[in-house]
């Protein structure tokens, strides 16, 4: 067998728990305020919505159809994850009743909130804590920075500045009882490869311990599409996002937890990059690359530490 070149996910919480942990996406039926703005220009979020999930179901149901369309008895126990549009936008009286439901769940080891750096609000923080304390479970904030350049977020019409993300980020460290992760988009136009990897160091610097990473996706119908059918966005080829994780990997430390690596958006809505291959695949041939070159998830860390 291989040895373990990452912290995946997977293999994190198999080590954790003692047994396999599923993630069942959940929709509260928020919209994101960024719509109010004009939505960032890449987002199209039928596109990486499962089929089985519709907001207007109520969560219980949501729940309940997840266990069959998503754990498929792989596994029994499951982080209830609040990934649709940004959840902590929802008015706090509405969204606590929800989250202690969750966690009321004996199958249900925590929580994921995926959300905005600027909708993360004190008056959520503090009662939430006494919440996940007493439930003894986890709970994941998952921010979408997608880059530390302003340029960048400007570009991607993202409406919050790196300033906010930073403060989120002391915020929820201050709360002491919660996980904190980005999530990051490799590719944006105007980036070199020095860009993003100096957008992973700093959210790594800044004890962000989950990882939500992928590559710049085309999807149908978006501003960014528009941008792409001038010629103004080029994409990662397989082999270029392959080799160019072989790099990002060497910087994360090892104790991150990866969530993700790759974008897997429904066929329908894509537009490009289509490398048809599945995730998978992808996994297998990064992994039997990194084994090949004595490659490992913080390499470069471990050796900055011995010096």
């Amino acid at each position: 067998m291989a040895p373990q070149v990452i912290r995946t996910f997977s293999y994190h919480y198999r080590q954790k728990f003692g047994h396999g942990v599923g993630k069942i996406p959940l929709d509260l039926g928020q919209p994101c305020p960024n719509r109010l703005h004009g939505g960032c220009i890449f987002c199209r979020p039928a596109g990486f919505t499962p089929a089985y999930l519709h907001s207007r179901d109520e969560i219980a149901a949501q729940v309940d159809e997840g266990k069959a369309s998503t754990l498929k008895g792989r596994f029994k126990k499951y982080f209830a994850y609040l990934q649709q549009e940004t959840c902590t936008a929802v008015p706090v009286e509405m969204l606590l009743p929800i989250l202690r439901s969750l966690l009321a769940d004996a199958d249900c080891v925590g929580l994921i909130l995926s959300t905005r750096p600027d909708f993360v609000a004190g008056e959520l923080l503090v009662p939430l804590a006494e919440l996940v304390t007493k439930s003894a479970k986890e709970c994941l904030f998952e921010l979408g920075l997608q880059s530390v350049h302003e340029r960048s977020l400007t570009l991607l019409n993202r409406n919050h500045s790196f300033a906010d993300f930073q403060n989120a980020v002391l915020r929820i460290q201050e709360a002491g009882c919660f996980q904190l992760g980005a999530h990051l988009i490799f590719g944006i136009p105007g980036e070199s490869r020095e860009d993003m990897l100096f957008s992973l160091k700093m959210v790594c610097e800044m004890g962000v311990k989950h990882l939500k990473l992928h590559h710049l996706q085309v999807m149908r119908d978006t501003v960014l599409a528009n941008l792409h059918k001038e010629g103004k966005v080029s994409l990662f080829t397989r082999e270029g996002y392959l080799d160019f994780l072989l790099s990002a990997l060497q910087v994360i430390p090892d104790e991150v937890v990866i969530h993700r690596l790759w974008a897997t958006a429904h066929p329908e809505f894509l537009l490009a990059p289509k490398w048809n291959c599945l995730a998978g695949t992808l996994s297998v041939l990064l992994q039997k690359q990194m084994v090949e070159q004595g490659i490992w998830q913080g390499q470069l860390v471990d050796m900055a530490g011995r010096k």
